[in-house]
């Protein structure tokens, strides 16, 4: 039945070159209005510009649960970890955070002071990547307030002072 009418609109639109144009916009008239009446498309005008920088506190309340848009999940504890182990894990998670400019920011500071930092600092920086990335980068390039526990920190001083690339170095993803 289908085959019938396209062979029957083909030949008819090929014959006929008005109806080129006519038939479609008819088909797709009737879809529209088909549709349409089902379900009413509303639009509507935008009311307030939107936050370009949006808050994240959700996901570090207390109270936040799993039913949560961004959960405050616990981070994996690692108890007996080896410490060459936890170094490279860390290396690795600078490397592969799910957003390029995390991606480049951590993965060229771990690469240029993982290996030198105490154990002390290697759990700060441990902390730090259990942050939303959103927060960390915002956090490191100034433009949202840093919350109390990284405004004192070592590590994040470190990290802040990479982001600013005083020596104007090209940075560059760090090989695996």
């Amino acid at each position: 039945m289908q085959r019938a009418i396209l062979s029957s609109f083909l030949s008819r639109s090929f014959s006929h070159p008005t109806l080129i144009l006519l038939r479609p916009l008819r088909a797709f008239t009737t879809t529209h209005a088909t549709l349409t009446s089902n379900h009413p498309i509303t639009h509507e005008a935008p009311t307030t510009p939107r936050d370009p920088y949006p808050s994240l506190s959700v996901r570090h309340a207390p109270d936040s649960t799993l039913t949560d848009p961004y959960p405050n999940l616990p981070p994996i504890p690692r108890p007996n970890e080896d410490p060459v182990v936890t170094r490279a894990r860390l290396l690795y998670q600078s490397r592969k955070r799910g957003m390029l400019e995390n991606d480049l920011l951590l993965s060229t500071f771990a690469r240029e002071r993982l290996a030198n930092m105490t154990d002390a600092q290697v759990k700060e920086y441990d902390a730090l990547l259990d942050e939303p990335d959103w927060d960390i980068y915002y956090w490191a390039i100034g433009k949202k307030e840093v919350p109390e526990k990284w405004e004192r920190s070592e590590v994040f001083g470190m990290l802040k002072e990479h982001v600013k690339n005083r020596g104007k170095v090209v940075l560059r993803m760090p090989d695996l």
